[in-house]
């Protein structure tokens, strides 16, 4: 149901949901669960799997959510059949697909080096500690030595009984943070002038007419799988009623007619309701035939021409004519 929920929805609002999910977990983290260990051998390892493990996480999950992997995947693997594939669909699919599930892991990247603390945790170690001057408590001189490695690697524990109420620990900490929120808005920068440069230049090496047409044929693709899905989901709940009326054929018609309908037909008359039933049946009356139609649209699915629909002789009437004449 959740990933239903987000598939259903516009790619917007999926993609604004997965950022605030992304921004919130990383405030919530950082805030209250981050504890580095502060031990020389795992600071880094641990600040690190931190900062880019939980991205990879949202990242799979993006791809997961985005309606645009399962339509890709289904272009891209069919059979050629009656329609022919277009190689620029599934790359500008990809494409899409690729800057939807990048927005939230991004955003986890961006928020834990402008917070800092996890920097702090991973690096805390390459600080020299000699430059830092007016504090209250200056460690070995020595920074090649195993006690000042050990005693930088407390420095993101506050509560540390060595670094407790000490400026030279703040000193340390606010250093490593200016390197981490100068790194983190360095790369938002870099990604807003990417972008834009983007916008920009690449009008100037594509073709606008297949662009457009590559945009159409994608859109076409992703409506007609939900079009698909809404009729199979209508042949599904006729096919189950006449399975069900046949089982229970010894009834009475009213109670026939309390099983449960669809919203579509549930107000209308007997003859109706039986004529559409079996209209949208169109003669599919075993399960054997009905694998084999579905078989049938995945190898050849129908090919992009609809002009049997726009020529078929339609019944006019008579005074439409007439007036159209006159006029």
């Amino acid at each position: 149901m959740f990933l239903q929920y987000f598939q259903s929805n516009s790619e917007s609002i999926s993609n604004g949901i997965c950022i605030v999910l992304a921004l919130i977990s990383v405030k919530l983290y950082t805030s209250f669960d981050f504890n580095c260990p502060c031990i020389p051998q795992y600071n880094k390892l641990y600040a690190l799997g931190v900062m880019f493990v939980p991205p990879l996480i949202f990242f799979f999950l993006g791809i997961l959510v985005n309606r645009h992997t399962g339509v890709m995947m289904e272009e891209w693997l069919r059979p050629i059949g009656k329609r022919s594939k277009n190689p620029a669909i599934v790359k500008y699919m990809f494409s899409a697909m690729m800057q939807r599930a990048l927005l939230a892991p991004m955003v986890w990247i961006l928020v834990t080096l402008l917070d800092g603390k996890i920097f702090i945790c991973a690096f805390s170690m390459s600080v020299d500690p000699n430059p830092v001057t007016n504090s209250d408590f200056h460690p070995n001189p020595h920074p090649e030595s195993k006690y000042s490695s050990l005693l930088m690697a407390k420095v993101p524990c506050k509560e540390d009984m060595i670094f407790r109420n000490s400026t030279f620990r703040k000193a340390v900490s606010r250093y490593v943070r200016c390197y981490s929120q100068a790194i983190g808005w360095s790369i938002l920068l870099f990604f807003i002038l990417l972008g834009a440069l983007g916008r920009l230049i690449k009008p100037c090496f594509d073709e606008h007419a297949t662009n457009l047409q590559t945009r159409y044929w994608s859109n076409y693709l992703d409506i007609e799988q939900k079009l698909f899905d809404e009729t199979c989901v209508l042949h599904c709940r006729d096919f189950a009623r006449k399975c069900v009326v046949q089982f229970f054929e010894g009834m009475r018609e009213d109670a026939v007619l309390r099983l449960p309908l669809s919203p579509e037909v549930r107000y209308r008359g007997d003859e109706d309701m039986v004529d559409e039933e079996e209209e949208r049946l169109h003669g599919i009356t075993k399960q054997e035939q009905m694998d084999q139609l579905l078989q049938t649209w995945f190898q050849c699915k129908p090919e992009l021409d609809v002009t049997r629909m726009a020529y078929r002789p339609r019944v006019l009437n008579f005074f439409a004519t007439f007036f159209a004449v006159l006029l």
